[in-house]
């Protein structure tokens, strides 16, 4: 595995480690924790409560099943992500089931799902790499997800495997230092631009 960033202030390890590798190992992921990484984003805050996500998953168990939701994806991402051995389409519920109203933190919250459900799978010894490159109208076509629902990422799960399957530009990524642009370009206080002093 990778080796975890190189934060400038300390962070909790399992976010030091995470990261979104492409190589997979061909071990499946357990069905038990596949339930538990399902059951932290089932945990995660919503506004209103609504939970407005849903899960499209296949395994490599099911090769047609993990055929189809790959046919979802984009021509690069196919390129590596059907060596995951699971395949996951996230969906978001653009309205308020209370009310029918325009849900507008909808993609935020199946964001927010999705955290909880990276950190249980790095926690797990699991790997997670989201794509937004996805086909939504394939996504629609294939599960005849319903028009209040939009397709929102891709995501590969696995166990780490090893960057030599990758081919040379893929690898080079895989290998590359892990970096982030620093808090004072976007933390600010008072008005738009100005650092924050803590």
């Amino acid at each position: 595995m990778q080796n975890p960033t190189k934060n400038d202030f300390p962070i909790h390890d399992l976010l030091r480690t995470r990261w979104s590798p492409r190589a997979f190992d061909a071990k499946a992921v357990e069905p038990a924790k596949v339930k538990s990484l399902l059951e932290a984003a089932r945990w995660a805050p919503s506004s209103y409560n609504e939970q407005p996500w849903a899960f499209l998953i296949a395994t490599k168990a099911q090769p047609a099943e993990h055929a189809k939701l790959l046919e979802c994806l984009i021509e690069f991402n196919q390129s590596w992500a059907k060596a995951a051995p699971l395949l996951i389409i996230t969906v978001a519920h653009t309205s308020f089931a209370m009310n029918a109203k325009p849900n507008r933190h909808a993609f935020h919250d199946v964001g927010l799902a999705m955290a909880n459900l990276t950190i249980q799978a790095t926690a797990e010894g699991l790997v997670v790499h989201q794509m937004a490159g996805i086909l939504p109208d394939k996504v629609r076509e294939l599960y005849a997800v319903p028009a209040d629902w939009d397709a929102v990422t891709g995501v590969a799960i696995g166990y780490p495997g090893d960057p030599a399957t990758l081919n040379d530009a893929l690898r080079e990524k895989e290998l590359a230092e892990r970096t982030r642009k620093p808090q004072a370009s976007f933390v600010f206080s008072g008005s738009w631009g100005k650092a924050v002093s803590l």
